[in-house]
């Protein structure tokens, strides 16, 4: 990046300007950030550890949250030491890096999304034949390729951003960095490196969204065929995953599905699916299914008798 670029160095302007504001959002985010961790941190080890949590159900939820706690700490914990400092900056490596890491767990989410939609397709679709078809080598090369799609699609995003020359102005208007915001700061036309990212993010976001859709609606159709209690434990796991779904899609497709923009509510946005959606994923998770309720008091108790001990 050095022999095209005179800058090295960005500030980011941050979320708000009033210095009492970003300490009153230092005191919200910091334990919103700290339950992220911890929430999520504990639906990892409690599936890791519980026998009673082996299905695939389950597998694909803890690589969920696995991604959740590193999608957040891409962000979070630099956005909310800034809210501290009068002026906030980032080396143009440092916020290549972000960027590079931001996209990777964002995709990797959402093609988790997609494999956790298919699975529950195949329970409620297919029911005599699940075992075979999301045999456990399958469901760990599903996570591999959600894992792998994330790092591809990041590598094409990072390809288009380290050939663009940075002269200056050198001041992002955003919390932190972004493919547009950077864009803009570009010492050269990016309209085509636009259409790169258009496609690239949006469409992804787009056509998993549909197939995600897709899938349910196939699965509310097949309901019709079960029992009642049948279509109440089907229609409450499925109940989650859609929350979760348009918590996630609803914001991402919003925001990179048109014209790039500097609204203070567009950052506002950002700060739902960066900040808010990862915390809120373990809470809809575990009070909507009395299996990992179960194991996470479990985990608990033996937690507390190893104490007394």
């Amino acid at each position: 990046m050095a022999r095209t670029n005179n800058v090295t160095e960005l500030i980011i302007t941050g979320l708000f300007q009033d210095p009492e504001v970003q300490r009153a959002c230092f005191a919200v985010f910091l334990p919103v950030y700290l339950a992220t961790v911890v929430g999520n941190g504990l639906i990892v080890l409690t599936v890791r550890v519980s026998k009673s949590l082996r299905s695939p159900m389950y597998f694909f939820l803890s690589h969920l949250s696995l991604v959740e706690i590193s999608y957040s700490s891409t962000v979070v914990p630099k956005f909310i030491t800034d809210l501290l400092v009068k002026i906030k900056t980032i080396s143009l490596e440092g916020c290549v890096a972000q960027i590079f890491f931001f996209h990777l767990f964002g995709v990797a989410e959402i093609f988790l999304l997609t494999v956790m939609a298919y699975d529950r397709y195949v329970a409620i679709c297919k029911p005599l034949h699940y075992t075979i078809i999301m045999s456990r080598p399958v469901c760990h090369r599903l996570a591999a390729a959600s894992w792998l799609g994330g790092i591809i699609h990041s590598m094409v995003q990072i390809l288009v951003t380290v050939q663009l020359p940075f002269c200056g102005p050198n001041v992002i208007d955003h919390y932190f960095c972004d493919l547009h915001p950077l864009f803009k700061l570009a010492c050269t036309d990016t309209f085509v490196e636009g259409v790169i990212v258009l496609t690239n993010s949006g469409l992804i976001s787009v056509f998993s969204f549909l197939l995600l859709v897709s899938s349910y609606i196939v699965i509310l159709v097949n309901l019709r065929n079960h029992s009642a209690e049948g279509r109440r434990k089907a229609l409450s796991t499925c109940a989650s995953h859609v929350t979760v779904v348009v918590l996630f899609f609803g914001p991402a497709i919003f925001l990179y599905m048109r014209p790039p923009s500097t609204f203070t509510e567009d950052k506002l946005v950002a700060v739902f699916y960066t900040v808010v959606t990862p915390m809120l994923n373990p809470i809809i998770y575990t009070l909507r299914n009395a299996e990992v309720k179960i194991a996470l008091k479990r985990l608990w108790g033996r937690k507390v008798n190893s104490a007394v001990e």
